[in-house]
C-alpha cells in the first residue's frame, strides 16, 4: 500500500514536471514572428504621409530600418493599397501585403487589416504591428518587447510612455456646469518630481499572438506593457507636427548601424538636374537655357561647409557649352565632361582625390547615371524621373530639375552633416 502511494505521488510529480516542460517548450519553441506596418494610401490628414520625407528619409523608412536592424523578425511587411507606397517599402527592404479594397476604407480598423494579413500568411504565429508614424523607434525597443512574448510567455505587449498630465472631467452640454478632477486632489497638487505620472499608449507598436488576433483582439490574454522614454515617443498626425518631428528625429532617431559618412564631393549633372532640359528659342533664333538661382545658392551653401562641387556635362550642344562655362565661372566649380561609362571616369577622379564612394554624393537623371547613383554614399534624382533611376537613388527630390532639386539635395547633405556632428559629440 505504501509502495503504491509513493508511485501515485511520483506519477503526479512527473505529470507536473512534464506539463511544466511542455509549457516551457511552447514559449521557447521557434515561432514565426512577423512585423506588419500598416500604410494605406488614402489616409486622412497629410496626403501620402507614410512616404513623405522626414529628415530626408520617407516616414515609413524610419521604422522599416529599425525593424530590420532589430533582427527579431522572420518577415517584415508593409500592408498597403498604393503603388508608390509599395515601391518605397520594397526599396527599404520590406515585403508587401497588397491589401484588398474591403480593408482599405476610412472605416476599416487596424485589426481587420491584420486579420486579412493573417489569413493570407498562415505560417505567422506572432504579429508586431508597428506604426509608420513613430520615427523615433529603435531596434532595442523592438528586441526587448518581442522577447516578452517569445521568451517570457506574454500573449500581448504594447508600447507606452509616462505622462504627467492632470486630467479633468469634461462638461458636456446639458450635463451640468461643474467639473471634477480625475487623477489629482486639487487641494494637494503634487510636484512633478513627486508624482510618478500615468502610463499611456504611445502607439509605437502592438504585439499579439495570432490566436488573439483570430479572436478579434490585439490586447488580451496575458498582457504586458513596454515603457518607452518620452523622448522616443512621437506620433505624426497633422502637418504642423512635421518640423517638430524632424527636430526630434535629428536628436533621438535611429540612423542605422553605421554612422553617416561626411560628404566631401558632390557630382552634379548640369543637363536634367541644374536645367529642366528645355531649350527656348528667341525671336532672332538664339537658343537659351535657364537655371534656378536657388540651385546655385545650394551649391554655394555646400562650398561654404567645405564640400567640393563638380559640374558634370557630356553634351556637345554649343548653347549648353556656353552655359556650363558661365556656371563654372559663377560658382567656382570645376567642369568635368564625362563619356560613357560614367562610373569608370568618376572612379579615376576619386582615385586622384583619394576618395571612396561613401564620401561622394551624386545627383543624376539618366539611365547612364544608374551605376554612379547605386555606388555613391548619397545619391539623388529630381522629381518625375524614370523608375530605373528612382530605384537607384537613395534620395528622391520633391522638386523638379531646374526648379530647386539641386538646392533640395544640398540641404539634405547639410542635414546629414548635422546628424554626423551629433554622432561625433555623443
Amino acid at each position: 500500500m505504501a509502495i503504491m502511494k509513493r508511485k501515485i505521488v511520483a506519477s503526479a510529480d512527473e505529470d507536473r514536471n512534464n506539463q511544466s516542460k511542455r509549457a516551457k517548450l511552447d514559449i521557447t519553441k521557434k515561432r514565426h514572428v512577423a512585423a506588419v506596418i500598416l500604410a494605406r494610401g488614402g489616409s486622412n490628414g497629410i496626403p501620402l504621409k507614410n512616404i513623405k520625407l522626414l529628415a530626408g528619409v520617407p516616414l515609413i523608412g524610419w521604422v522599416i530600418r529599425a525593424a530590420i536592424d532589430s533582427d527579431v523578425f522572420d518577415s517584415l511587411w508593409v500592408s498597403t493599397d498604393h503603388d508608390e507606397i509599395e515601391r518605397v517599402a520594397k526599396k527599404w527592404g520590406a515585403q508587401v501585403h497588397r491589401r484588398s479594397a474591403e480593408v482599405s476604407k476610412d472605416t476599416t480598423s487596424s485589426l481587420e487589416t491584420i486579420q486579412e494579413f493573417c489569413r493570407m500568411n498562415p505560417e505567422v504565429d506572432i504579429i508586431c504591428n508597428i506604426q509608420a508614424t513613430s520615427p523615433c523607434l529603435h531596434p532595442h525597443h523592438l528586441i526587448q518587447a518581442v522577447e516578452m512574448v517569445t521568451k517570457q510567455g506574454y500573449d500581448s505587449v504594447f508600447s507606452v510612455d509616462r505622462r504627467h498630465h492632470f486630467r479633468w472631467q469634461e462638461v458636456t452640454k446639458g450635463g451640468g456646469t461643474d467639473t471634477k478632477a480625475l487623477n489629482l486632489n486639487p487641494a494637494k497638487r503634487p510636484h512633478h518630481q513627486d508624482w510618478a505620472g500615468e502610463l499611456c499608449e504611445n502607439g509605437s507598436f502592438y504585439i499579439a499572438t495570432k490566436k488573439l488576433i483570430d479572436e478579434g483582439v490585439l490586447q488580451g490574454g496575458k498582457m504586458a506593457y513596454f515603457e518607452m522614454p518620452a523622448k522616443y515617443s512621437i506620433d505624426i498626425d497633422i502637418d504642423i507636427d512635421w518640423p517638430v518631428a524632424e527636430q526630434r528625429v535629428l536628436r533621438f532617431g535611429y540612423f542605422g548601424k553605421d554612422k553617416p559618412e561626411l560628404v566631401r564631393l558632390l557630382l552634379c549633372n548640369v543637363l536634367g538636374c541644374l536645367t529642366d532640359r528645355q531649350i527656348s528659342l528667341s525671336a532672332s533664333g538664339d537658343e537659351r537655357v535657364s537655371v534656378n538661382s536657388r540651385d546655385l545658392d545650394g551649391i554655394t551653401m555646400l562650398q561654404r561647409e567645405g564640400t567640393e562641387v563638380i559640374l558634370l556635362t557630356s553634351s556637345e550642344n554649343p548653347t549648353l557649352g556656353r552655359l556650363t562655362d558661365k556656371l563654372s565661372q559663377k560658382t567656382g566649380c570645376v567642369l568635368m565632361s564625362l563619356n560613357e561609362p560614367k562610373q569608370v571616369e568618376v572612379e579615376k577622379l576619386m582615385k586622384e582625390k583619394k576618395l571612396e564612394w561613401k564620401e561622394v554624393a551624386y545627383i543624376g537623371n539618366d539611365v547612364t547615371d544608374v551605376d554612379c547613383l547605386n555606388l555613391a554614399g548619397l545619391s539623388a534624382v529630381p522629381l518625375d524621373n524614370s523608375v530605373v533611376t528612382l530605384n537607384a537613388a537613395k534620395y528622391q527630390c520633391q522638386s523638379a530639375a531646374g526648379h530647386g532639386a539641386v538646392r533640395e539635395f544640398c540641404e539634405h547633405i547639410l542635414l546629414l552633416k548635422k546628424i554626423l556632428d551629433r554622432f561625433v559629440n555623443v
